[in-house]
């Protein structure tokens, strides 16, 4: 994937902060499923591409897609995180790259749709569960559902990333494995032809990309985690190595059993379906299985973006761009007010629907990568020299052709939005524009305290040194 160095990101004089215990660090195995759940979490939710363009253009999309999105954007993030493996991950990367001002915009910007994106799990729960408990569809049982999931889950955050990751493991192991039964039964039904079902004038273009989209990033999610990762130089882009696997595969197996085992009703794809077809293809038993991993997935993916989010917070404040307030642990070594603030993000926003919640979090999301991709070749630009313990092969050349691609998408993406869509999250991003200056001038008052963790290196100045 890359090139490595022996490299390490130090500075003069430089004492062990105390919370760097490696005991608490995150190793490969648990990083390999937080990466799973900050992409992916399974073939949950992506129905909609066969409903908005059939079966053929389902199966290529995670095929290809994978290649134009995932691929450089995980690459860029294996050598942006070990090249600045701290807490605050692609918001450190553009404030070096562009200063403070746009790397606050890009913390703005990539944690709203974050909290945005946690917002759409606990509707998804609810949707596979519904069939079975049809109160959960709607009114006050669904508010009072959505309320104790997000407080159990935000708990399981709070008691700490370790913890978390290996939750995540056992989550992932859970919402995979059905899917594998469900393979082996429907092998005597199997019809290729299916597989190939097109009809390109019926295609439904911005659901099949924003789907596609949705379902295929946030690979850089992980990088705002990386001060909490053992030796990330190295279990970094490993971790980021398999995930980029197990994701495609988690996508691609599902939708080549749904697909060629049963006869295609385009309308019926949608949030939930995979249920439906494990009724039809193994019965009911296989069906509750779907739905129990279902329910299983979504809270894996929940509290993987929880602690991206929170941890986010928490790397900016110690970066002095948030109050001192967003950098208190607690004493399980979580940000605790981050996690409470990105908790009741999640609950504000949790009355969207799943598709108005997917095109307003990418619209966002693709801000911030135009943001971060500038980073990217600018560092490569101003700082050719700086430690890349993983790097990318190519040099800045290779670096501006890998961002070409997901720029192309990033623009088709964002032309095909609604107006709605657009006026909001134009809106949210003008929002960002006049806090960052408001946030300063809070600073200069002494409203808030504000300070910068001694522990971090200078990024102003940066030019990491070599040992």
């Amino acid at each position: 994937m890359g090139e490595f160095s022996d490299a390490e990101y130090i500075r003069i004089n430089e004492v062990p902060s105390p919370r760097a215990n490696n005991a608490r660090k995150v190793s490969v195995l648990p990083l390999v499923f937080l990466i799973f759940y900050e992409v992916s979490g399974g073939a949950f939710g992506v129905e909609d591409t066969v409903q908005a363009a059939g079966p053929l253009l389902a199966l290529l999309g995670f095929l290809v897609f994978p290649l134009i999105w995932s691929v450089p954007e995980a690459l860029i993030t294996a050598e942006m995180g070990t090249m600045f493996p701290e807490n605050g991950g692609y918001v450190v990367w553009v404030s070096s790259a562009l200063g403070p001002y746009w790397g606050f915009q890009q913390g703005w910007m990539k944690w709203l749709s974050g909290v945005i994106d946690n917002a759409l799990y606990p509707v998804l729960f609810l949707d596979y569960l519904k069939s079975a408990i049809p109160a959960l569809g709607g009114g006050l049982p669904r508010v009072l559902a959505v309320l104790a999931l997000t407080v159990v889950l935000t708990y399981m955050n709070y008691r700490g990333l370790t913890i978390v990751g290996w939750v995540a493991v056992s989550l992932g192991i859970l919402s995979i494995l059905p899917f594998v039964v469900m393979g082996l039964i429907s092998i005597p039904r199997l019809r290729p032809s299916r597989w190939l079902v097109v009809d390109v004038q019926s295609v439904d273009w911005n659901l099949y990309l924003n789907t596609l989209f949705w379902n295929l990033n946030y690979w850089d999610s992980i990088s705002t985690l990386a001060g909490e990762v053992h030796n990330p130089k190295k279990t970094l882009p490993k971790a980021l190595f398999f995930a980029v696997i197990l994701v495609v595969l988690s996508y691609f197996f599902p939708l080549l059993i749904g697909t060629g085992a049963v006869p295609l009703q385009r309308d019926l794809w949608t949030d939930g379906y995979f249920s439906d077809i494990a009724n039809i293809l193994g019965g009911v038993w296989l069906r509750v299985w779907i739905q129990g991993a279902a329910a299983v997935s979504n809270m894996g993916m929940f509290v993987a973006e929880m602690s991206s989010d929170s941890f986010q917070l928490l790397g900016m404040a110690e970066r002095g761009m948030l109050p001192e307030f967003f950098a208190k642990r607690s004493h399980y070594g979580t940000p605790l007010h981050g996690i409470l603030f990105s908790a009741s993000g999640v609950i504000l926003l949790s009355w969207l629907s799943f598709q108005e919640i997917v095109a307003a979090e990418n619209f966002l999301y693709c801000f911030g990568m135009i943001l971060e991709f500038i980073a990217f070749v600018l560092l490569r630009i101003k700082c050719p020299h700086a430690s890349r313990p993983f790097k990318i092969p190519g040099g800045t050349v290779g670096a501006i052709l890998l961002c070409i691609p997901p720029t192309i998408l990033i623009c088709v993406v964002l032309a095909l939005s609604s107006i709605k869509v657009m006026v909001v999250s134009l809106v949210a991003v003008a929002i960002g524009l006049v806090m960052q200056p408001f946030i300063k001038l809070s600073e200069k008052k002494r409203w808030l305290k504000f300070s910068v963790s001694s522990d971090l290196p200078d990024i102003t100045t940066y030019e990491p040194l070599l040992r």
